[in-house]
């Protein structure tokens, strides 16, 4: 297929390294969909060229001189709408600063390899591509994130399980969690795994932040750590988590480096296998916005060996309609309702405990 400008994929590329400038428009201008039709080295002649050219998406480096990339991101939303990719460090700083930029509207990350000529390996080159081609598409939506100072965590804690949620997510995910979990009362009567697509040193500072604004307590998880109530764990990037039996009603979360499935470490689907081999019964699924199909196979498991109650997020509140739209031809999804309706919908089934 010939494709003109007109048709292509336009992109901004900011970085301040005229290096990576060079590199990322390199791998870009190598599909045939793609055009960068320039760079800027910092937020402030970033912002210009977007107002003057209009890209269709952005890449933005973060740390930068005379504006970074958070301040620009920032700018960008007040006065256009263009979807942004940003480009980050794997350092504390830079996670935290990335995690801070998709609460904010980026639609997704690329991780900066630590050696930056690192950047040429075809599974980079592969992301940032198939990262530009979904941001064409990105839908914006406003968060409806709970101020932090109405934050009522819970005294108590009780590893006997009547209720466990498990919650799968991909691309939108970040953003999409916080408007789920800030909703969930402090006595909630369950325990929630959440399995987010994600690369190593980012799901510490996701949880961080979500701890933050919500009233149950949000932590990456820990291998050999027993569960309990009102707690969310999330999984932590480059790692399977499983659950085990450990006794009567407790669990314990083991952590693994088995080989990715279908690409993904951790995999949805490996989380919600480990639950359904645990035999235990009282168990909600739910599949959020993402790319692929991850956690089609466990919810077909859970609903056949634990007859799970099964939630999907529906395509108008989704930044990418993959995994619930491959979830719901499965058959098994017992509702399938917007973002804004998920945690009711949890709560209908899991209520609180005294």
């Amino acid at each position: 297929m010939i494709w003109n400008l007109k048709q292509k994929i336009t992109v901004l590329v900011v970085d301040d390294s005229a290096f990576m400038r060079k590199v990322i428009s390199d791998i870009l201008n190598s599909d045939e969909e793609i055009k960068v039709i320039d760079t800027a080295k910092n937020g402030l002649e970033a912002i210009e060229k977007a107002q003057k050219l209009k890209p269709d998406v952005i890449t933005l480096d973060l740390k930068m001189p005379v504006m970074d990339g958070l301040e620009c991101l920032r700018k960008l939303n007040e006065t256009m709408r263009i979807p942004v990719i940003m480009l980050s460090s794997i350092t504390k700083e830079g996670a935290e600063a990335t995690i801070q930029a998709l609460a904010e509207g980026a639609m997704d990350f690329v991780a900066k390899p630590e050696n930056i000529f690192d950047m040429k390996e075809e599974r980079i080159k592969n992301e940032i591509i198939e990262k530009v081609k979904i941001a064409k598409n990105y839908k914006y939506f406003k968060s409806d994130k709970k101020s932090t100072g109405t934050v009522i965590k819970a005294n108590t804690t009780q590893s006997r399980i009547r209720n466990i949620v498990v919650i799968g997510t991909s691309t939108g995910g970040p953003r999409a969690l916080q408007d789920v979990l800030p909703l969930f009362p402090a006595n909630v009567d369950a325990a929630f795994l959440i399995v987010q697509h994600m690369p190593g040193g980012f799901t510490k500072s996701l949880a961080e932040r979500l701890d933050s604004m919500c009233n149950v307590k949000v932590k990456e998880a820990e291998d050999d750590e027993i569960i309990e109530n009102s707690h969310v764990y999330i999984a932590p990037g480059d790692f399977h988590m499983l659950l085990e039996k450990n006794g009567n009603d407790t669990f314990k979360i083991k952590l693994s480096k088995d080989p990715p499935l279908g690409g993904h470490r951790p995999s949805v689907d490996v989380m919600m296998e480990s639950v359904s081999n645990t035999g235990f019964k009282n168990v909600v699924a739910v599949i959020m916005t993402g790319m692929g199909r991850d956690g089609s196979e466990g919810i077909k498991k859970l609903k056949s060996v634990n007859n799970a109650y099964i939630i999907a997020q529906d395509e108008s509140s989704c930044v990418v309609f993959g995994m619930p739209r491959v979830a719901i031809s499965t058959g098994v999804v017992d509702v399938v309702v917007p973002l804004k309706e998920i945690a009711n919908e949890i709560m209908k089934i899991v209520g609180v405990h005294e």
